[in-house]
């Protein structure tokens, strides 16, 4: 699906707008695109989140996910089942899916975990000692007149 919007003219005179039009694209797509297997994202500490996905019918070696910079992508691929059967009814969605989730700089994946057909990634933001803020300590330095004059305003012992 292609939006609307025609993002080449900022193609010649912009660097890495190109992943930006794709980001706002893919935001763009419908809700049915995006819906199947539903899933939650929430969180779970100042900076630690858990994506859970409804993936009833899938074995976790059916499900593969993928860390990436900005990037986690999460499918899952079922193989053929030919077993036979005869649905009368066939309301369980076992199609292929691929969901993809744009990460902030410095998100991780820590775990992963399959229970009772819930996928749940758990991420976590981790930002290096070289990029946190940090505090610097001002040194203050007196001329020597200042501090003469401040010793001269000191009282003084008398010797015992």
């Amino acid at each position: 699906m292609r939006t609307a919007f025609d993002f080449s003219p900022l193609y010649g005179s912009m660097i890495g707008v190109d992943r930006m039009a794709d980001l706002i694209e893919m935001s763009m797509k419908t809700a049915s695109d995006r819906a199947y297997p539903p899933y939650d994202i929430e969180k779970i500490g100042d900076d630690a989140y858990r994506i859970t996905i409804a993936t009833a019918g899938f074995r976790p070696e059916d499900l593969e996910i993928t860390a990436q910079p900005n990037l986690l992508v999460v499918a899952g691929r079922k193989g053929e089942a030919d077993d036979g059967r005869q649905f009368l009814h066939h309301g369980l969605a076992g199609r292929n899916f691929e969901h993809r989730f744009e990460l902030a700089d410095y998100v991780v994946v820590r775990a992963a975990n399959y229970a009772n057909g819930l996928l749940s990634i758990d991420l976590a933001r981790e930002v290096p000692e070289a990029m946190k803020p940090r505090r610097i300590e001002i040194a203050a330095q007196a001329s020597a007149g200042a501090e003469r004059q401040l010793q001269d305003t000191r009282p003084r012992r008398r010797a015992a």
